[in-house]
């Protein structure tokens, strides 16, 4: 018997482990009920290049509440700059397991539409 979480855990395991054996660059993405994380990590997955996420000072100013599709959007947005910034143009996109809807998607396409491709 898996409940949810077990489920979410066992489909991220089985993308990072793609992502890590073709050895790109990957933007990870963590999502809870109130935030939303976003980190791109290097090829050897030791080093966080950039990070962002609706805990950040800039980004609660601007936003009511973190667990919307607008602070997804926002987060995105930052995120794609401070990759660009830190010389990353393309990613592999690790959803942690989450589907691909809501929150998620709403990240990915505006950090998409800020200049990162994947």
């Amino acid at each position: 018997m898996s409940d949810k979480k077990t489920s979410r855990i066992r489909r991220g395991t089985k993308t990072r482990s793609r992502i890590s054996r073709d050895r790109v660059t990957r933007m990870s993405i963590f999502r809870t009920p109130r935030h939303i994380y976003a980190q791109v990590i290097d090829a050897s997955g030791s080093r966080v290049l950039a990070s962002a996420s609706t805990v950040e000072a800039e980004v609660k100013a601007s936003v009511k509440h973190g667990g919307n599709v607008a602070a997804a959007a926002l987060v995105g947005k930052r995120i794609a700059e401070k990759a660009i910034a830190a010389g990353v143009q393309s990613v592999a996109f690790d959803r942690s397991g989450f589907r691909y809807h809501g929150r998620v998607k709403a990240l990915a396409d505006a950090a998409r539409e800020g200049g990162l491709k994947f």
